[in-house]
């Protein structure tokens, strides 16, 4: 028999971390401009793929995120220092007024957030680490304070990716700086921050800290996001206390498996990540495994040239039924205004996108003798009377049957539901399924 059972998945509830329950009830739903648009993004580009994810807000899809680029004149400078940052008087960045117009005459992001709040949807934006090197070479005030910047930087520290912000010192002035910044986002009414250089690359507890403090001083409720990845485990206390989801791995992009390169990380990655994580989801913490690079992506994506996502449909499901069955934060990455119908079709799969979002445990199956299968379990309903969901995925590069028995999963059932096609078939001795390479299916077991 297989070492995990119901008794077992229950327990692992009691894994107690006090990330907000309140914010993030549920893994955050979404879409974010990286993968599509990586620093290019403009105001015109973000509107018309906020008006895609209207349409589709009712299947869950709530936050609309500005990833990294918005403060760049210049984006595609080729150095830091030829992006042109847009800073406020205090040090702080400020969207660049040629690519979202709307922010002109310190109106900042206030009306773009205005008007996707008007669409039914969150927004939310990406910001660096620290302080910008210009503001701290000019050695601004500190809005809300005496302090000035070169008192809050730490000099001595950069990000390792990206040389254009100074660390914060764990000090008075370091938490004044962080208030200042997350006071603005706030007036802008910002309802979703991404962190980027802080999770890893290096960890940096101290700011994570200060950076909730301050989130929590601004008088706003905002979704805090850590990254990148992978954040290391021995962290998980404390970033599922101060932060609402945090990356588990590195950069995900479109592909089953990059090796032998450590980066980008593809789908395999996913399985060994979230099921290291999987006892450390709960509301208000939820471990991300980042976002999901589908359809098409274009104009100019983050991570190489413009294309349309080179997974396969097969990897495309799978992908989406492992972070929907695990519970990671569901993020497109996809140029939506380019989303076609089968697309639009998977992602608005009601009832996968429901063990997602009100799954109270899942978990990998462990000691399965097929060494290229994966089986996750995830608990639906009452804890009184749960209901099982169970996912069956195929790592191998053929074709491939699947097979557990009840006793294997630690669940009883006589029949099981296709959760895509709604198709039910009987089942009275366990799952028994025959994948393409690459493929999975997800059923509810009746």
């Amino acid at each position: 028999m297989l070492r995990h059972s119901l008794l077992a998945a229950v327990a692992l509830t009691t894994v107690a971390f006090a990330g907000d329950a309140k914010l993030a009830p549920t893994p955050p739903m979404g879409w974010n401009s990286w993968d599509a648009y990586g620093f290019t993004l403009t105001e015109t580009e973000y509107k018309a793929n906020a008006e895609v994810l209207a349409q589709i807000k009712d299947a869950g899809w709530t936050y609309a995120i500005v990833d990294m680029g918005w403060y760049m004149a210049k984006p595609l400078g080729e150095k830091t220092a030829d992006q042109d940052h847009q800073l406020d008087a205090n040090g702080r960045v400020i969207p660049a007024v040629n690519l979202f117009p709307s922010a002109a005459n310190g109106a900042g992001f206030k009306p773009l957030a205005d008007w996707a709040h008007a669409k039914g949807l969150k927004f939310g934006i990406h910001i660096m680490r620290g302080i910008p090197k210009e503001a701290v070479a000019k050695n601004m005030p500190i809005d809300g304070s005496s302090y000035r910047t070169s008192e809050a930087a730490d000099v001595g520290d950069t990000c390792s990716w990206n040389d254009g912000y100074y660390g914060v010192k764990d000090n008075a002035a370091g938490q004044a700086y962080y208030d200042s910044a997350m006071k603005l986002y706030a007036s802008w009414n910002v309802d979703y921050i991404k962190i980027d250089c802080i999770a890893d690359h290096p960890y940096k507890g101290a700011e994570i800290r200060q950076v909730h403090d301050a989130i929590k001083k601004s008088g706003r409720d905002i979704v805090l996001s850590l990254s990148p990845g992978p954040t290391n485990i021995i962290h998980a206390g404390e970033v599922g206390q101060y932060a609402e989801l945090w990356r588990i791995a590195d950069d995900q992009w479109d592909g089953w498996d990059f090796k032998p390169a450590d980066w980008p990380n593809g789908i395999l990655t996913g399985f060994r990540k979230l099921a290291e994580w999987h006892a450390y989801a709960k509301p208000g913490s939820w471990p991300d495994a980042d976002m999901l690079p589908f359809g098409s992506l274009t104009p100019h994506p983050g991570w190489g040239e413009p294309r349309p996502s080179r997974l396969t449909p097969d990897e495309t499901r799978t992908w989406f039924t492992l972070w929907a069955v695990a519970r990671s934060p569901l993020m497109l990455g996809a140029n939506l205004t380019k989303m076609d119908a089968s697309l639009k079709a998977l992602v608005t799969s009601k009832d996968v996108i429901a063990v997602n979002q009100t799954a109270w445990e899942s978990y990998p199956v462990e000691g399965l003798k097929q060494t290229d299968a994966r089986i996750w379990v995830a608990l639906t309903g009452s804890r009184e009377k749960p209901v099982a969901n169970v996912a069956a995925f195929n790592l191998s590069d053929k074709p491939m049957t699947v097979t557990a028995t009840w006793k294997d999963l630690g669940v009883k059932g006589r029949a099981l539901r296709d959760l895509f096609t709604g198709k039910k078939k009987p089942a009275p001795d366990g799952i028994k399924a025959a994948l393409p390479a690459h493929g999975s299916v997800i059923w509810r077991v009746e």
